[in-house]
């Protein structure tokens, strides 16, 4: 008869002898009567020790598998125990206690960007048209998740009021054309010195000031304007190229001239040595023999005159009359092989005419030739 039924005064299935006793079950007799159930023996308890051990087991080779992950390339993670920041791990694998470490992995190699842009009052009163492009990465991963809220957030806004002051101190001119490059340069550290009291882990990689628009009310004007600085800037360039490639051949003129100069400073001064020289060895000659050496001179002299001319004056020895060959007209008018002849002719009765010259005449020659055509005219 089962325990319910109406006729059934027994046990119930707690344990329990009498019917209208309200106390709670026996916790060993439910166990016991459940072993029951499965088969079990009542009274032995190594069946259940054993059972706990192998959940126990399980349990804690699950809670041992569930603690290992990876860390990617790219990335470090940032470890926390109970809350509280214990170390940043690099890439691999690893493994923590689940339920009491927490890891949360930060990309410190990709470089983000974050752009800013809007229409800016610059110095003169003047709406202009700005876009900038902040280029960064994280370089501290515990600074970057803890340090402030959202450090993305907080570069954004000090992009934006860096960027404001910086164009509010530049004319327009110097934004749309050659103030550009000093513009982005102060935005650059404009930023760095915001961010620099909230540690935020980031750090500023580049800054990139995209062209600026102006009104479209002026905008013709400027794009002129920005056309004239930019052929200022080509001409600038050509002539510095036309100065680098003519400024070398101006130097090795330059050097070319000096060491001309000094080459002609060095033979004149040679040849005027060897002058000197012979005349130094010529004084005992002309001591021991006045007249010879005198007239050698002249005729040495007059050998490198008369080689150079196409004129001739023959002086003879017995007359006071000089005599004047035009050989110039002669070879003009002579045929080829009459102005041969007449060139050897004269040739010798040089060397005879000049032959009979007194000595008393100076060594160079000059005054005697006017002595003796004085003496022809008288």
């Amino acid at each position: 008869m089962a325990w319910n039924e109406p006729g059934n005064k027994g046990n119930d299935p707690w344990g329990k002898k009498n019917g209208n006793d309200k106390g709670p079950p026996d916790l060993d007799e439910v166990y016991r009567n459940l072993t029951k159930r499965f088969g079990g023996k009542g009274g032995g308890s190594g069946i259940s020790s054993f059972a706990v051990l192998v959940v126990l087991g399980i349990l804690a080779v699950a809670w041992g598998l569930s603690g290992f992950y990876t860390v990617k390339e790219a990335e470090k993670g940032v470890v926390l125990r109970f809350g509280q920041y214990v170390a940043d791990i690099g890439p691999g694998l690893h493994w923590k206690p689940t339920f009491v470490d927490t890891v949360t992995p930060v990309n410190v190699s990709t470089v983000r960007s974050i752009p800013a842009s809007g229409s800016m009052l610059t110095k003169d009163e003047n709406l202009v048209q700005v876009e900038m492009d902040v280029q960064y990465r994280v370089v501290n991963a515990k600074d970057y998740l803890y340090s402030v809220v959202n450090a993305d957030s907080s570069l954004r806004e000090a992009t934006d009021s860096a960027l404001r002051f910086v164009v509010g101190h530049n004319t327009m001119d110097a934004i749309l054309t050659t103030g550009r490059d000093q513009i982005r340069r102060d935005t650059w550290d404009e930023i760095n010195r915001i961010m620099k009291p909230y540690n935020t882990g980031i750090e500023i990689v580049d800054v990139n000031f995209l062209p600026a628009r102006p009104p479209e009310q002026v905008k013709d004007a400027f794009d002129d304007a920005i056309s004239a600085q930019e052929d200022e800037q080509r001409f600038i360039r050509e002539a510095e190229a036309y100065s680098r490639e003519i400024e070398p051949k101006a130097r090795g003129e330059v050097q070319r001239m000096e060491e001309q100069a000094s080459a002609y400073k060095q033979r004149v001064t040679l040849e005027a040595e060897g002058k000197v020289a012979s005349f130094n060895k010529l004084v005992p000659e002309y001591l021991a023999a006045p007249d010879v050496t005198r007239e050698r001179l002249y005729l040495d002299a007059m050998q490198v005159v008369l080689s150079g001319t196409n004129k001739v004056l023959v002086d003879s020895k017995n007359s006071n009359n000089m005599m004047y060959l035009p050989l110039d007209k002669l070879l003009e008018s002579s045929p080829k092989k009459s102005n041969n002849t007449s060139s050897q002719t004269s040739t010798q009765v040089t060397p005879r005419s000049v032959s009979g010259i007194p000595s008393s005449i100076p060594i160079d020659g000059r005054s005697s030739r006017s002595d003796r055509t004085r003496q022809g005219r008288n």
